[in-house]
């Protein structure tokens, strides 16, 4: 990217929450914590003035499939960035005192989530839809599981999983791709293994209802069914059902739901999909008084969408809207390098953006209509909720 001054460079390992024994769930967000305790030649206040030294931001996060661990700086000191991420990953201390301190912080982080129940919903869906699956445990574990995890279990994780086969470097502004080649060698060159083989296969989505009471100004809620794997063919026209049903403030669900009922300030579409399943879900936040409204409401909008033709000036919207999205994320090396790892990741390829733009441009309103019939069937739909039904 010859106009930015900046690069963003990140090691992405493919293991996160659903590569976990429920005995250790949350281990892979532990490690994520404790890779920035400090190494065999660096403290964490070394790491952090490293960094913050040259302007740069380091940091990490976890997903249910991937961990990342990332950096963005100048150009100039991309060599640094490579030293830090390389030093995090392959020589941690992982001091028994440092474990514990790092759970203790973990620990706070869960209770944060517990106490947003707009955030927390999130997972009580997951865990519902897919109750017996790895893919619907929280990534951050449970209080009980956290506690269990012994160092021991931390170093069993990093050898099974952390290992050259799973690593992927993507990189994207301010550099030479020759120059970022030779610096991932230097600092990986003589690292070997393999990882363990994995053989979990794909979840088997539970449709009921669930509620947790809990004495609250709002009831939250979810409802939505399974989705579509990341890599699927269809995966365009997805992205367009997300468009028109929630994602903007023109969605549907926007405008019927909160512009013009005033039901809710909150109400948004979204997806998440993985290697070989998803889902689409509505969140919405409203009063007690007003949730089965709002819920019958959002029924009607999926059962809209499924039979009846859309309309053509509204499906062209919602196509620029996604090629609008993509170009204006693109501007940013962070946005770009991550398209650039989930690309490598579930496609093994590169995908240019004029390959994406038709793909988005090439979805027929007749392959629109058969994916909403297929995913938007009434017995398809689970629902959870969080507050105080009266």
């Amino acid at each position: 990217m010859p106009h930015v001054r900046s690069v963003a460079i990140g090691l992405w390992v493919r293991v996160g929450s659903r590569f976990e024994r429920a005995a250790c769930a949350g281990v892979s967000h532990f490690i994520e914590h404790l890779l920035f305790k400090g190494t065999e030649s660096r403290s964490a206040e070394d790491i952090a003035r490293a960094i913050d030294g040259v302007g740069g931001s380091l940091d990490a996060f976890t997903s249910r499939e991937n961990t990342c661990f990332y950096a963005k700086v100048l150009g100039e000191h991309l060599p640094l960035a490579v030293d830090l991420l390389s030093d995090l990953l392959l020589h941690p201390k992982l001091d028994p005192e440092d474990v514990e301190k790092e759970r203790r912080v973990v620990l706070e982080e869960i209770k944060m989530v517990e106490d947003d129940p707009d955030d927390l919903i999130h997972d009580l869906f997951a865990q519902q839809v897919w109750p017996d699956h790895p893919l619907g445990r929280p990534i951050l574990g449970s209080r009980q599981s956290l506690q269990a995890i012994t160092r021991q279990d931390v170093l069993d994780q990093l050898r099974d999983f952390y290992q050259p086969d799973r690593l992927i470097v993507a990189a994207a502004g301010d550099l030479d791709h020759h120059k970022v080649v030779d610096l991932i060698r230097s600092a990986f060159g003589e690292w070997s293994g393999r990882s363990v083989a994995t053989n979990g296969g794909a979840p088997v989505c539970n449709v009921a209802e669930h509620h947790a009471e809990r004495d609250s100004a709002q009831l939250h809620l979810v409802l939505g069914a399974e989705g579509l794997p990341y890599s699927h063919p269809h995966r365009y026209a997805f992205f367009l059902q997300n468009a028109i049903l929630g994602s903007s403030m023109s969605s549907r669900l926007f405008q019927e739901i909160r512009e013009k009922r005033a039901l809710a300030y909150s109400i948004y579409s979204y997806q998440a999909s993985y290697q070989d399943s998803g889902l689409m879900a509505v969140y919405a936040g409203t009063s007690p008084e007003s949730y089965r409204q709002v819920v019958d409401l959002v029924r009607a909008e999926f059962t809209r969408l499924k039979d009846e033709p859309v309309d053509l000036e509204e499906f062209q919207r919602a196509k620029e809207q996604l090629k609008g999205n993509l170009l204006l994320g693109l501007e940013g090396t962070s946005s770009r390098m991550t398209r650039l790892a989930k690309a490598e990741i579930y496609f093994q390829r590169y995908f240019d953006l004029d390959e994406i733009i038709r793909g988005i441009d090439g979805v027929l309103p007749e392959t629109f209509a058969e994916l909403n019939r297929s995913l938007l069937a009434p017995e398809r739909y689970a629902l959870t909720t969080i507050g105080h039904l009266s």
